[in-house]
């Protein structure tokens, strides 16, 4: 049996949700193909956007072929909304990963918009950069994975059953219906409480950015650049629950911002090149 290679999109294809303290890509396919717990300097457990599938990503996607798709972020938040239309009808997918204290908690919900659109979801963990196959089991009907002292829990609204070092769930979504997906990292050797609902964090979510983004003095224009970077600025936890205004000089902003963003890019880089000349 000839086995299908999932190779990453070009990068215009991806969009970036994040909490301030990490930032995973989204394709427009609906995968998350590169996310870094739980810090931006922090290893990749999802990290097909250098490799294949095998690396780890997560992917939420019509069995169906899609006929089209259209995202954008909603609001002045960085909630992403990406819908998909297949013959069955239109689904569409939010994602974000809420503002938080300290654990990071990746959300993701499947609406349906209209018709009836069979769901596939593929859920592959692979720590520090795809080379930690981690151990999966169900603890308390909870799914969660763990290798070395990384471990994620995954709640789901669906049910959901391993297969080939694979995570997987098929479903349905009707229109009006919701299908709901949250992801936690937390250090292994520490238990979880699921502390949010997913519905509630999405909304939260949004409100966090929204009241942020009132703050700002610069030109609407900029606003969504604005919060790009404010995601990509690490963001202590004390820190979130004191949203200043921006006053400071925008050209030292924006020099920031460019160091920080080539840091960020080339630092994953220059590792993966690394291991290839070892």
């Amino acid at each position: 049996m000839r086995r299908t290679v999932h190779m990453s999109l070009p990068l215009e294809d991806y969009a970036v949700i994040g909490d301030t303290q990490t930032a995973a890509l989204v394709g427009r396919d609906g995968s998350i193909d590169w996310l870094c717990l739980p810090r931006f300097d922090s290893p990749a457990c999802f990290a097909s956007l250098l490799g294949d599938a095998s690396h780890g990503r997560w992917l939420i996607a019509p069995v169906e072929p899609v006929i089209s798709s259209r995202r954008a972020y909603r609001g002045n938040s960085l909630v992403l909304e990406t819908e998909l239309t297949t013959v069955s009808g239109t689904v569409r997918l939010v994602d974000c990963m809420p503002p938080r204290d300290r654990t990071p908690d990746l959300v993701r919900l499947v609406e349906g918009v209209s018709g009836e659109v069979e769901m596939r979801m593929e859920l592959i963990v692979r720590f520090d950069y795809g080379s930690i196959v981690p151990w999966v089991r169900r603890i308390d009907g909870l799914w969660r994975a763990i290798g070395g002292p990384d471990a994620v829990s995954l709640w789901s609204s669906v049910p959901v059953h391993g297969e080939d070092l694979t995570t997987r769930a098929t479903f349905t979504v009707k229109a009006g219906e919701v299908a709901d997906f949250l992801m936690v990292w937390h250090p292994s050797h520490e238990g979880v409480v699921r502390h949010t609902e997913r519905a509630a964090a999405v909304e939260e979510t949004c409100a966090w950015w929204e009241e942020w983004c009132q703050q700002c003095t610069y030109w609407h224009r900029c606003q969504r650049p604005l919060c790009v970077r404010h995601l990509q600025w690490y963001q202590h936890p004390w820190h979130l629950r004191h949203l200043e205004p921006i006053k400071h000089d925008l050209s030292c902003d924006h020099r920031c911002w460019h160091l920080t963003t080539v840091g960020c890019s080339l630092w994953p880089l220059c590792l993966c090149r690394q291991r290839q000349l070892q």
